[in-house]
């Protein structure tokens, strides 16, 4: 019997709603081929939303979330809302539903294309092997402690609690137990105390519920050198919210293009926000150019962590690669390709179709 999924649609800014249009219809192609059945719910969040509520996450918005399976989100924010000083912003509805809904972990896997592998500005041997899961925390840390504007003084704190560290780092060490054994904390521990009850914290958990994962410890300035010269190294990297923001979107060029990369926001349960890396991309929205392999394989990670449906994120994945290999590309991956292989550049929802077509 087809299980019902209720999925709210959160297209967003900028080239959010072009890019969910294709996450949405290649979810829909699926359910014939795996019997699933689809509730979308459309809903408003970040700058839209402002200019048609007045706030960047409406309670309707909210409401709706808080009933879904999961949550497909495109990206928000834009030139038109982009004053940092204003007191309601896109940015606020994003961090608002995380927070509402406790999504405290989220999960960025960085994998190498081969067919793509030219995009990246790295050589090809050191990124042969890539096969990475950043986990950043998202509710704590230097983002939500206390803070002061002022014209003489301003400040910033960064705030971690034990429970707050254990929670996250569980996400990850899980992680690593079904990938590689490997796990890479990140943190200031030389310089910020927050930093130093990370690292006590993550060495305690590892050591009494973990003992079977090969743990270390990096600071911030030196993963950032290590994640260029020897990214294949890692498997699993936890950090905490600032320090992940940072690491993480240098992460995401190792592939070359962030619209190859989806990501997912997690909490204790099996509902999230599912969204790709990159933002909305004002400069091309409306064009009908967006690259939507990362929302539609943040579809995939849906599948797989909150509902459970495994065969069908792998057809997914399969279809992308095979689009891939057939040498269709976005505009941002013209010019990229396999030794021998020929080019095709298509549009968004020309390579949504693709994609679509090669679902079994």
């Amino acid at each position: 019997m087809s299980k019902t999924y209720r999925i709210v649609l959160l297209p967003g800014d900028g080239i959010g709603p072009e890019v969910v249009t294709e996450a949405r219809k290649t979810l829909e192609a699926l359910t014939s081929i795996f019997d699933l059945i689809f509730d979308f719910s459309e809903q408003l969040i970040g700058g839209i939303a402002i200019d048609e509520t007045g706030d960047p996450l409406p309670e309707e918005t909210l409401r709706a979330c808080q009933q879904a399976d999961a949550i497909l989100l495109g990206a928000v924010g834009g030139p038109k809302w982009s004053d940092p000083t204003a007191s309601v912003r896109p940015e606020q509805g994003l961090l608002g539903i995380r927070k509402e809904l406790g999504l405290y972990a989220n999960l960025r896997p960085v994998k190498i294309f081969p067919q793509i592998i030219g995009a990246s500005t790295l050589r090809p041997e050191v990124l042969a092997g890539v096969d990475m899961l950043v986990v950043r925390e998202l509710t704590g840390g230097i983002y939500f402690g206390p803070r002061q504007e002022g014209d003489e003084e301003a400040y910033d704190t960064m705030v971690y609690t034990r429970f707050e560290v254990e929670r996250v780092v569980r996400v990850a060490a899980k992680a690593a137990q079904q990938r590689r054994g490997k796990l890479t904390s990140v943190d200031k521990a030389n310089v910020l105390a927050s930093s130093r009850l990370w690292r006590q914290t993550v060495r305690r958990l590892m050591r009494e519920e973990f003992p079977d994962i090969q743990l270390e410890h990096v600071l911030v300035d030196a993963m950032t050198m290590h994640l260029i010269r020897r990214p294949a190294d890692f498997d699993v990297i936890v950090s905490g919210n600032m320090f992940g923001d940072i690491i993480t979107d240098e992460a995401a060029m190792l592939a070359g293009s962030m619209g190859m990369l989806p990501s997912a926001s997690m909490g204790d349960g099996t509902r999230g926000i599912y969204e790709p890396i990159h933002g909305s991309a004002p400069d091309i929205a409306g064009q009908g150019i967006a690259n939507p392999l990362a929302m539609i394989l943040s579809a995939a990670m849906m599948l797989r962590h909150s509902l459970g449906e495994e065969d069908a994120a792998r057809a997914i994945e399969n279809a992308v690669n095979q689009a891939l290999d057939a040498g269709y590309r976005t505009p941002d991956l013209a010019g990229v390709a396999a030794p021998d292989q020929s080019v095709e550049v298509v549009g968004t929802e020309a390579m949504g179709e693709i994609v679509r077509s090669y679902l079994a």
